[in-house]
């Protein structure tokens, strides 16, 4: 690490010491640029899992700031639901995993078991807390490998702030929010106008200018993918914009929560001709496209080309620079992996932690021939405009 980015670090310390359990970014986007850099359509899309949680606690203002800083085409998020019907950025359904909530006296006695996706499980649920209750926690690495010593210095974020740090880039950044769990939080989180989850998550996109089809020109001025395990949600949604939606596909001996299908059957050329009507795409974990045996890969499927004799993209997840996600014929090597998937199996993106490794990998093998990316300067441009503004409050 450079010693600015050192300044960045110390600087992020300090403005969280200011404003935990506070907005972590200002609303609406005040940050004006001109002449923004457009995205690159070139060479396969850099998504941001969560933001740069290989380093930061996932889904965190800072991972996706870093993220941005690294390189990153799209910064990934999934958006839940408040008690109070807010919408923000949290992976889990549940809070014990990458926040500090198992701290906080105060919410011992809100644990809850319910069914998710036919299983039932305890804990403290998201469904269950207000935004204000959810932003006094602190978020947390979800790996012990990981560095822990960001624990409990960031808050949970809502869409919108997700949103306005996307739109407050010195170059065109994309995001890519998922539809998260949408059978369990409409059965949890009611909204006084009637509306559904979906209504609700289309509406902000909406209501900070996401439009258009894919490729258009109002998507390339905002550049958004909407993404879902629920082909349902997808479907309907359909109905309510233009933007490019892409289908997630788990394990294929894993249920859809909401069509109780398997993912294998989801995955014939039948359902493929039905839900290429709907879907730009689709987003498989990798081992669905890449049989593994003893952590070797094994037999390559059809998958791939079978989405793209339909014309569908395929941006799988999630790629990891531990070895202990690293296949055995990679031999420790993340930028060996990326060479595979790029060249061999033909992938149009990916969903990675480590938003910087695969940009340097792509710098090193498909530069672009103008590159000018957020530097350490526009991080440390971001964050004191950010301690301006609560300094003042």
């Amino acid at each position: 690490m450079t010693s600015s980015f050192g300044l960045v670090t110390f600087l992020l310390l300090l403005f969280i010491g200011q404003c935990v359990g506070r907005p972590l970014y200002q609303l609406p986007s005040t940050i004006a640029h001109r002449h923004k850099q457009p995205l690159q359509t070139s060479r396969p899309y850099n998504v941001a899992h969560r933001g740069s949680n290989g380093e930061y606690p996932e889904e965190t203002a800072v991972a996706y700031m870093r993220a941005i800083e690294e390189g990153a085409d799209f910064i990934e998020t999934d958006i839940l639901a408040s008690k109070d019907g807010v919408l923000i950025c949290h992976h889990d359904v549940t809070l014990d995993d990458t926040t500090d909530i198992a701290n906080h006296t105060e919410f011992a006695d809100r644990k809850r078991t319910y069914e998710v996706q036919g299983v039932n499980t305890t804990g403290w649920f998201v469904v269950d807390f207000t935004l204000e209750e959810l932003q006094s926690l602190g978020a947390k690495q979800r790996f012990s490998f990981r560095d822990q010593q960001y624990n409990g210095k960031f808050p949970i974020i809502t869409f919108e702030e997700y949103i306005s740090i996307a739109l407050n880039a010195r170059r065109v950044v994309g995001i890519y929010p998922e539809i998260k769990n949408p059978v369990f939080v409409n059965n949890h989180v009611k909204w006084a106008d009637g509306k559904k989850f979906e209504d609700k998550f289309v509406e902000m996109l909406q209501k900070y200018g996401y439009s258009g089809s894919y490729m258009s020109k109002e998507w390339l001025k905002q550049p958004a993918f909407i993404q879902s395990f629920a082909p349902t949600s997808l479907v309907y949604i359909s109905n309510l914009t233009a933007l490019p939606k892409i289908f997630l596909i788990d394990d294929v001996t894993i249920l859809t929560e909401d069509t109780n299908q398997s993912y294998w059957d989801i995955t014939s050329d039948a359902y493929f001709d039905y839900i290429k009507k709907y879907v730009v795409g689709i987003g498989p974990w990798k081992d669905t496209i890449v049989f593994p045996r003893n952590n070797y890969l094994d037999r390559v499927t059809d998958l791939v080309a079978r989405a793209h004799a339909r014309g569908l993209q395929v941006h799988p997840y999630t790629f990891r620079n531990e070895n202990s996600f690293l296949h055995f014929d990679f031999l420790q090597d993340p930028y060996a992996e990326y060479d595979f998937w790029i060249n061999k199996i033909g992938i149009d993106g990916l969903f990675t932690d480590f938003t910087g490794t695969f940009h340097r990998y792509q710098e090193a093998t498909a530069p672009l021939s103008h590159e000018s990316k957020d530097g350490a300067s526009d991080i440390l441009h971001k964050i004191a405009s950010l301690i301006n503004s609560y300094t003042r409050g």
